[in-house]
């Protein structure tokens, strides 16, 4: 097992910058996504805006804008350094449960404003069944999901013993 201490600094740089690149090019904002990154190839998972601009070469301010994107797509935490007044920011154990399950979350939040546009829009206009398909589409997608991620948090526990 490779620890961290064994590994090429350059070689890690050159990885967070390809896989930010992967997700830049998907549609997130590339600060966020080198700084999702970063903190994914973090041991702990864990790191300080000091350690996260270092690493980057970026400017701590660069670090908080993109710090409040992610948390606000749930896809890392702020968290008081114990001891310190510091921040560090955390991404999750199981990032991608987390963020498929806060996201379903907020499309429950959704079905309320869509029913509204189905009846103000009109069920028989062309508008109305886009949003009218939107909130099935949410529909299904809150059924289903759960069964999902049980089955995704069986397969993990399965191929990782966790």
């Amino acid at each position: 097992m490779t620890r961290a201490t064994d590994r090429d600094n350059q070689a890690v740089l050159r990885f967070i910058e390809r896989f930010a690149s992967a997700f830049a090019e998907s549609g997130m904002p590339r600060m966020p996504a080198r700084v999702f990154v970063a903190l994914l190839t973090d041991d702990d998972g864990t790191m300080t805006a000091a350690e996260l601009a270092d690493l980057l070469r970026v400017s701590p301010a660069a670090i908080s804008g993109a710090v409040r994107y992610l948390a606000q797509v749930n896809m890392v935490s702020r968290e008081r350094e114990a001891g310190s007044r510091r921040d560090v920011y955390r991404v999750y154990d199981d990032v991608w449960y987390e963020a498929l399950f806060r996201r379903e979350q907020a499309m429950g939040r959704w079905d309320g404003p869509l029913k509204e546009g189905i009846h103000v829009l009109g069920d028989g206009t062309p508008a109305g069944q886009r949003i009218a398909e939107t909130l099935a589409f949410f529909e299904f997608m809150h059924q289903e999901l759960p069964t999902l991620l049980g089955r995704w948090r069986t397969y993990r526990a399965e191929r990782f013993n966790s």
